[in-house]
């Protein structure tokens, strides 16, 4: 397939060694003459339609709001200060289709989808961070761009949009149709109409890690088949009924180690999964608990034993507990298998535990997961 240049007088190569990922760059008459794809009235169009998403940003006065598509009305386009964002308009228009293929000089594995957006006079959407890598070509109009690099990432509080709260742009841009700006990712931007205007937005997939880790484990679990069901036809008489045994963490180990995983990955997950209540157990919170000190007090005085719906278990420092589970070592370990195991503590048998076991059993207290003998 051909593409065409986009960016200027740069050639892709070029572009790809010196900014992408590395710097941004203002490229002037990236494509000379360049005319909208779509009118303004075809974009509101697609804002009222169910499929699209859209969104309108509003900032009237000193108030920010947000509001999610689809969007019955807009503001009068003679009204200052709002801008709607649609999202995805190459999967609704051949034209933005064709836009966007013009940028496959990056992966098709990278390229996500592109923006657009409307703004009136003083429209914008405030001063924020993007954590992928975006084109802003300006289709329509002008918009002042204000960026920088800036190692304060806090968020004002109380407005529905993630906006910096102490911006401090360093370089300041005019865009007129056909220009267009480069952003990396994390680099601080606001972009401000000037008059009635329209940016398209290039935007690239930027997975973290921790998407891609739960995706895969969610692929995993439909491609992965073990057979067979835990038996324990040898099983003898346990002393500790609430611990995890040795044969047990060695079957789990030999079948679920084929996912991958530390040894100690395995212990903590048949911990909590088997601690979990079922879904219909449900556990009532104390209405009017007792001090801190008034339960400690009453716990060496009276004992405590575990509701009935709790399910308590252990394996050397790892303790679980309704499907969490905590690491504990020295007398707070033997004191929470003592009642893991009995299911009790006797009066004064947690007094040689510390402030932390007191503070985790009060909070079980209030939790409904541990009553008074």
């Amino acid at each position: 397939m051909k593409v065409n240049n986009v960016l200027g007088d740069l050639t892709p190569r070029e572009f790809l060694r010196d900014y992408w990922q590395k710097k941004p760059v203002l490229i002037r008459q990236a494509i000379p003459g360049f005319k909208p794809v779509l009118s303004r009235d075809a974009l509101f169009a697609l804002t009222a339609r169910e499929e699209v998403e859209s969104r309108l940003i509003t900032h009237f006065g000193s108030q920010w709001k947000l509001s999610h598509g689809p969007l019955a009305s807009l503001p009068p386009t003679n009204r200052k200060g709002w801008t709607v964002l649609v999202q995805g308009v190459n999967l609704h228009d051949d034209g933005a289709d064709d836009l966007l293929s013009q940028f496959r000089f990056i992966p098709d594995a990278r390229l996500d989808d592109l923006m657009i957006s409307y703004a009136t006079d003083t429209g914008g959407v405030g001063a924020h961070l993007d954590s992928y890598d975006v084109f802003l070509l300006q289709a329509e109009g002008c918009r002042r761009w204000r960026i920088g690099r800036q190692r304060d990432h806090s968020l004002i509080d109380g407005v529905p949009l993630k906006l910096l709260r102490n911006f401090a742009p360093t370089t300041e841009y005019l865009l007129e149709p056909g220009d267009m700006l480069y952003l990396p990712p994390q680099w601080a931007h606001e972009g401000v109409a000037e008059g009635e205007c329209m940016t398209y937005s290039i935007g690239f997939r930027a997975p973290t890690w921790q998407e891609l880790g739960e995706s895969y484990l969610g692929f995993l679990a439909e491609q992965v088949d073990l057979r067979g069901r835990y038996q324990d036809s040898q099983l003898t008489p346990n002393a500790h009924p609430a611990r995890l045994g040795n044969d047990m963490l060695k079957q789990a180990r030999q079948q679920l180690g084929k996912l991958g995983g530390r040894a100690q990955d395995v212990v903590i997950f048949l911990g909590e999964h088997l601690s979990e209540p079922k879904p219909s157990v449900w556990f009532t919170p104390v209405e009017r608990p007792l001090s801190l000190a008034r339960f400690s007090a009453a716990v060496a005085s009276k004992g405590l034993r575990l509701s009935r719906q709790s399910r308590m278990l252990y394996r050397d420092k790892y303790i679980f507990i309704n499907g969490e589970s905590l690491q504990a070592g020295g007398a707070d370990r033997l004191i929470l298998q003592g009642l893991a195991d009995n299911r009790a503590l006797v009066a004064g048998s947690a007094n040689a535990g510390s402030d932390d076991l007191v503070e985790t059993l009060y909070d079980w207290y209030q939790q409904g997961w541990i009553r008074f003998l």
